[in-house]
């Protein structure tokens, strides 16, 4: 009898263990992933449930593929260690998996989903690398609707650093690359690609008329590409609810609050009746924000402090939010001549946004400092210093206010002062750069000028019959687009390398090597760092917040692979290495 027993549990675990773990088809396999991936922006614990059922196929690439898209599951969830310890699982299932298409395939999908884990924790550099890692595999795979997606994603992190034009130049591409190949999407993949691409491209646009006020036509581009995303995104929920939040904000900036105002009410009860507590939180920003245009700002205050009492109840899941929020509430209190709310409001503003903005600073390598952040910082300085002045003055009275006048203009004679020194040393500095590189650019000369009279001995061209001869026109052509690609400042890609530069100016190495030695004196190599040390050189003089980036992260930001090796070519160019450059322009200006 027991013996029997023991036969019926093990027949029936068996059971159960095969119905639990099975080789799924391709075709289950693919509906599994589309159903995973079309929550994630959604329902996180929906997209958890399809992806297990994935994991637990046996087949090596599908357990894989669960491990990392749950990796990037649990860092929407705020779990960074959980994330990364299934993304290492995932590529150790992988290197079991036979090389061939699939496994590139498979490589690809991890990269991206290591992608958008780093850019959730704020790494956009290292999100990019993968990025770029990512598309790279799936073009060789012909994988072309992945392609699309790294696309996608390589234009959102140039919307994060500020290039809105790289970005919106990229998402044009993407969606013409889109149209192209339709016939690989079914439908719902097709609405679903078309959304997110005009979605991002009405954000763009909307982003890029931040920094050209001037330029309203942006404004219309933004309008356009915002409907056209909530067209698209009927599958796509917490999509369209963010398109329709920007569709708002554009009006807002177009002074239209009427319509405006109608959406973001609209949203307002939606977000707060699906429990979407990141977008109602947002909501509430946005109305706050345009009570505040209207100058209506006791309605302002309302939605700022649901801001403030959301941040307090659900662990800071709206960081950015509270910090604009205590802006907007500062400026509000100073308004209504209540400086110690104001005070209190633009302590909790300083105190967040510099931590904010120094994890994004150590991020936006080889893009200046984004100068909105900037203006809205040194204004919020100077207000406190004012609330500060505001509220002694009235403590103590008229007394200490000549006491305070006295200070003010010793201050302002010494900062005079100060500024003249400051400005004649920074002056220095950047005439002393300047003669070197004309000192230079005359060595150069010579140095072309030498191989020009060279080039002309016929006994000299007899005895080095290895030496290139190109005409003059093509030669200047080659040197016409190598200055196209300085002024875009390629050289501070990585892959900046004579193959890579040959490929984009559509030429040959050994003509580029030529004619690079020929007009400027010297190899690609050489030509490539120097570029590269004058790049950094320029930015440690005008830029203080790049100097004070670690020597790896200023190496990166040029393309060099590691700190040592950047070293020694700004020691070379210099005399003196990164640190102790910083720290001389640090004691001067």
């Amino acid at each position: 009898m027991r013996l029997f027993l023991y036969f019926s549990f093990f027949i029936l675990t068996s059971s159960l263990f095969a119905q639990g773990s099975s080789v799924l088809s391709d075709e289950e396999y693919q509906k599994l992933q589309d159903k995973a991936r079309a929550f994630i922006n959604s329902d996180v614990d929906s997209a958890f449930f399809y992806v297990n059922k994935i994991e637990k196929s046996k087949n090596d690439i599908h357990q894989s593929f669960a491990l990392g898209l749950k990796s990037y599951l649990y860092q929407l969830n705020g779990d960074s260690i959980k994330s990364r310890q299934l993304y290492k699982q995932a590529f150790d299932l992988l290197r079991k998996v036979p090389a061939g298409v699939q496994k590139s395939k498979q490589n690809a999908y991890l990269l991206n989903y290591g992608g958008l884990a780093e850019w959730k924790r704020g790494n956009y550099s290292k999100a990019l690398e993968y990025y770029q890692q990512g598309k790279k595999l799936s073009e060789n795979a012909n994988d072309l609707m992945q392609v699309v997606k790294f696309n996608n994603n390589i234009s959102l992190i140039n919307g994060e650093v500020g290039n809105y034009r790289l970005a919106i130049n990229a998402a044009k591409e993407s969606d013409k690359f889109t149209n192209k190949i339709e016939y690989l999407y079914n439908e719902e993949q097709f609405t679903n690609a078309k959304c997110n691409i005009n979605f991002n491209l009405g954000n763009f646009y909307k982003l890029y008329y931040s920094e050209n006020r001037n330029n309203r036509v942006l404004l219309d581009s933004a309008e356009y590409y915002l409907k056209k995303a909530i067209v698209f995104s009927k599958n796509l929920e917490i999509i369209k609810i963010g398109a329709e939040m920007n569709l708002a904000n554009t009006y807002l900036l177009k002074k239209d609050f009427n319509s405006a105002k109608k959406i973001h009410h609209k949203l307002l009860v939606y977000t707060k009746n699906k429990e979407y507590i990141e977008e109602y939180s947002l909501t509430n920003r946005n109305l706050g924000e345009l009570y505040y245009v209207l100058k209506e700002y006791d309605k302002a205050l309302v939605y700022f402090q649901k801001v403030d009492s959301i941040y307090e109840e659900d662990n800071g899941v709206n960081g950015s939010d509270y910090i604009y929020s205590n802006y907007y509430q500062a400026k509000i209190w100073s308004l209504k001549k209540d400086y110690d709310k104001a005070l209190s409001h633009s302590k909790i503003y300083l105190e967040n946004f510099e931590k904010q903005e120094s994890k994004l600073n150590e991020e936006i390598i080889g893009v200046n400092y984004n100068l909105s952040n900037n203006d809205l910082k040194k204004e919020m300085n100077d207000m406190q210093s004012e609330l500060k002045n505001k509220g002694l003055l009235k403590k103590v009275g008229y007394v200490f206010l000549i006491v305070l006048f006295v200070l003010l203009v010793f201050g302002l004679l010494k900062n005079r002062n100060d500024k003249r020194k400051i400005d004649k040393k920074l002056n220095d500095l950047i005439v002393e750069y300047k003669v070197n590189i004309e000192k230079k650019d005359e060595l150069v000369e010579e140095t072309l000028e030498l191989q020009s009279n060279i080039g002309e001995s016929e006994n000299q061209i007899k005895k080095e019959n290895t030496i290139i001869s190109i005409d003059e026109e093509k030669e200047n052509e080659i040197v016409e687009k190598l200055k196209k690609l300085e002024n875009k400042l390629s050289y501070l890609n990585p892959d900046f390398t004579q193959q890579f530069v040959a490929k984009k100016i559509k030429t040959n190495t050994t003509y580029l090597s030529y004619v690079v030695n020929k007009r400027f004196g010297k190899s690609f190599s050489e030509y490539s760092n120097e570029l590269k040390i004058n790049y950094v050189i320029n930015e440690m003089i005008s830029n203080p917040t790049y100097r004070k980036y670690s020597t790896q992260a200023i190496a990166e930001s040029v393309g060099f692979k590691n700190a040592v090796s950047f070293t020694k070519s700004f020691s070379k160019r210099t005399g003196v290495t990164p640190v102790q450059f910083a720290k001389k322009l640090d004691d001067t200006i």
